[in-house]
């Protein structure tokens, strides 16, 4: 009797509709916001100005392009978020239906509900400024949706790129006082979606960026290969990002490799880390295969082999990764609860960040950055070397 108790109170293993269409629709426009920005501040926007040689009207093209993507990215963030807010009420509430939690007055007693007593802030306040630092965000960059950008448009978008990352960093603040351990993990969790939605939505701004081809000078290609550069270094970030804490948090909600089959949760998450490996391997391709041949390409003057591979061939694997990036988006909304409980058959504990797991994180992010830098040299090497009879793969 006690273990029909204990395991009905289990989170449900296949979430409500409501739950899985929220919080995927959520999670893609964290991504399309924070990419999005991000893609735009720190690879399109440096590409363009530092490359003398790209046309004036190309240039204009791609910045106003990539700084409206972004602009929609935010707009599409703000719609979801409210649906995602309805969801956190609902959760909230004892049995509230999804409709009952989307009514403004319900969401506006969830947020004006006071602190708990040893709280020093309510969780409402929290979602609140999370949610008003959304439409701040949305609203700078609304501008960019209509004619030619502002003189203020750099600053828009980096007062956006700081809001959309607080979006996600305000709810993840301790209410109370808790330990060491607690706050490692919850920046951990915070690097996993901050990084995912880097790489994905990154992914997914470029792959829509480059749709302007049949707009742009074939000697926009040399412009492309910077931009494909200049994300990789993002690219390479956002997976140290996620594959850091991915180890933690698997390791944190997986007891045993059984687990990984046995139980829902693990089923789901090792899905997941199927498509993630996917995503790895696709952006190990662009950087050990694409790049080279790129930098090869350049180095022989062919200019139209350049824009071929930067606009057609790259474009075409990004999407692929798109496909997969989003695949893992829609995977979240199922990992509910942990594979050690599911397995346990009631609530248990994972383990605890402590001394001995913060150093084995510590030489991981080391292990990765070495790795990267590797890549990087390998990917760099490989673009000098001299291929004769080299053959193009890509076509238009």
């Amino acid at each position: 009797m006690s273990m029909v108790v204990t395991a009905t109170a289990l989170p449900d293993v296949i979430p409500p509709v409501w739950r899985i269409l929220t919080k995927f629709a959520y999670f893609m426009g964290l991504a399309c916001a924070i990419g999005g920005v991000w893609t735009y501040l720190s690879v399109v926007r440096p590409a363009v100005r530092r490359d003398t040689t790209v046309n004036p009207d190309d240039a204009a093209l791609l910045t106003r392009r990539a700084l409206r993507l972004a602009a929609v990215g935010t707009i599409v963030l703000l719609v979801v978020a409210w649906f995602q807010l309805a969801a956190r009420v609902a959760r909230a509430g004892k049995g509230m239906a999804y409709a009952d939690a989307l009514r403004p007055s319900a969401v506006a007693d969830y947020l004006a509900k006071p602190a708990k007593a040893g709280e020093w802030i309510s969780t409402g306040a929290l979602v609140t400024v999370a949610n008003v630092c959304i439409v701040l965000a949305a609203l700078v960059l609304l501008p960019m949706l209509f004619g030619r950008m502002p003189r203020w448009s750099h600053a828009a978008a980096v007062t956006a790129a700081g809001l959309t990352v607080a979006a996600s960093l305000v709810p993840s603040i301790p209410t109370k006082a808790v330990e060491f351990g607690d706050v490692v993990a919850k920046m951990l969790i915070q690097a996993h979606i901050i990084g995912g939605s880097l790489w994905v939505g990154g992914l997914i701004a470029l792959a829509l960026l480059a749709r302007t081809r049949r707009h742009l000078d074939v000697s926009a290609g040399d412009v492309w290969a910077r931009i494909w550069a200049r994300f990789g270094v993002l690219a390479l970030v956002a997976v140290g990002m996620v594959l850091v804490s991915g180890v933690w948090l698997t390791y944190r909600e997986v007891g045993a490799w059984e687990q990984f089959v046995t139980t829902p949760f693990g089923r789901f998450l090792l899905a997941k880390i199927v498509l993630v490996v996917g995503l790895v391997a696709a952006g190990a391709y662009n950087q050990l295969v694409l790049m080279p041949k790129i930098a090869r390409a350049q180095r022989a003057g062919r200019v139209s082999n350049v824009f071929a591979y930067v606009l057609v061939t790259f474009p075409r694997v990004v999407l692929t990764e798109v496909v997969l990036g989003i695949g893992v988006l829609a995977i979240v909304p199922f990992l509910n609860g942990s594979a050690r409980a599911q397995a346990a058959g009631h609530e248990i504990e994972g383990p605890v960040m402590d001394g001995r797991l913060f150093s084995a994180g510590l030489l991981l992010v080391a292990t990765l950055a070495a790795s990267f830098y590797a890549t990087a040299k390998a990917s760099d090497g490989l673009g000098r070397r001299d291929l004769t009879g080299e053959g193009v793969a890509a076509t238009s």
